[in-house]
């Protein structure tokens, strides 16, 4: 059995779906340390400009060391109806924007107060909305104990997983004996960004890689998935 681990992130990119999508579990890792400026709270959109952050904002104190699950959203601000807004603006015109930003214009309606509430909404949605049928779990059901590369050992003993499959990222921190040791596989990630159709593109824009999966979405509808598998528009 393969499982893959990741933080919640906030709409994220077309590689997080590739690693589930190449998986028989999913884990969330609910309880590591959250991270600031990174993309647990925030993500990027295509605009005629280019791209833009959309951003949750979180209420933390600078330096603090809090886990994800207790990472609380500030909701002093409008920032729901603002991501609405962005949304619809720049994508109304996608080909499949009406087929899934009634969810958005639903979510962005609610009050959200943990930011990994969220975050496993949005995730969930969009896994069904691909049809992927990857079961996945909270890190803080399974209940480790163990930190770095020992904690995804203690994961995989958990489940019961003979193979790990890891972001490419991984070379630089995990201990590769381990696994070994734990008659574990190691596997690492090679997700090569395919291009799609995108709006904005003319003689002055190009293909812009790296924005969250919404832009995929809303323009390829149906398609997203067999693109995400590199089976469609290299």
């Amino acid at each position: 059995m393969i499982i893959s681990v990741h933080q919640p992130q906030y709409l994220p990119w077309l590689g997080f779906f590739d690693k589930i999508d190449k998986s028989n579990c999913f884990v969330f890792l609910d309880t590591v340390q959250y991270k600031v400026r990174e993309f647990q709270n925030r993500n990027k959109i295509r605009t005629k400009d280019g791209w833009i952050w959309l951003t949750v904002p979180v209420k933390h104190v600078s330096g603090e060391r809090l886990a994800l699950c207790d990472v609380e959203i500030d909701n002093s601000s409008d920032w729901a109806i603002e991501h609405s807004r962005s949304l619809e603006a720049w994508y109304m015109k996608a080909p499949y924007f009406k087929t899934y930003f009634p969810f958005f214009e639903e979510l962005y309606r609610k009050r959200w107060d943990k930011l990994i509430d969220l975050n496993i909404e949005v995730i969930q949605y969009i896994l069904s909305a691909l049809g992927m049928q990857t079961p996945v779990k909270l890190e803080s059901e399974i209940g480790t104990t163990k930190r770095s590369t020992d904690r995804i050992i203690e994961i995989c003993g958990k489940l019961g997983a003979d193979t790990y499959l890891s972001g490419s990222g991984g070379k630089e921190y995990l201990e590769e004996e381990k696994f070994e040791e734990n008659n574990i596989k190691l596997l690492y990630q090679d997700f090569r960004h395919p291009q799609y159709q995108q709006r904005f593109i003319d003689e002055q824009h190009s293909f812009l890689p790296y924005m969250c999966i919404v832009d995929l979405l809303f323009n390829e509808g149906g398609k997203s998935l067999s693109i995400i598998r590199g089976q469609q528009k290299e």
